[in-house]
């Protein structure tokens, strides 16, 4: 196996203890549990949407902390576009 197949658990932990660190000074309390909630329920929409924030905030375009309504937008922006639809059906077994 070549050394790139597989990530360093070492240096994964440290990428991911940076980016807590970078979002717990741009969110608010609140938009930083929801984002938690989010992960918890579809870990693949938490990624993108830190991925956007920390663009935002490298970019110099935050303009100031992200409250839990301004996540909610966001949240809403990037379910959106990327045109996902999920139909929830309820089947009754009888």
């Amino acid at each position: 196996m070549a050394e790139g197949d597989q990530p360093d658990p070492s240096q994964m932990a440290k990428v991911e203890f940076l980016k807590k660190q970078i979002l717990s000074r741009i969110l608010t309390k609140d938009a930083f549990e929801r984002l938690a909630r989010v992960r918890l329920a579809n870990p693949e929409l938490a990624g993108q949407v830190e991925l956007y924030l920390m663009q935002i905030a490298q970019s110099g375009k935050l303009g100031g902390l992200v409250n839990e309504q301004q996540m909610k937008e966001i949240l809403q922006y990037l379910v959106n576009a990327s045109g996902a639809k999920k139909k929830n059906t309820i089947r009754r077994l009888y």
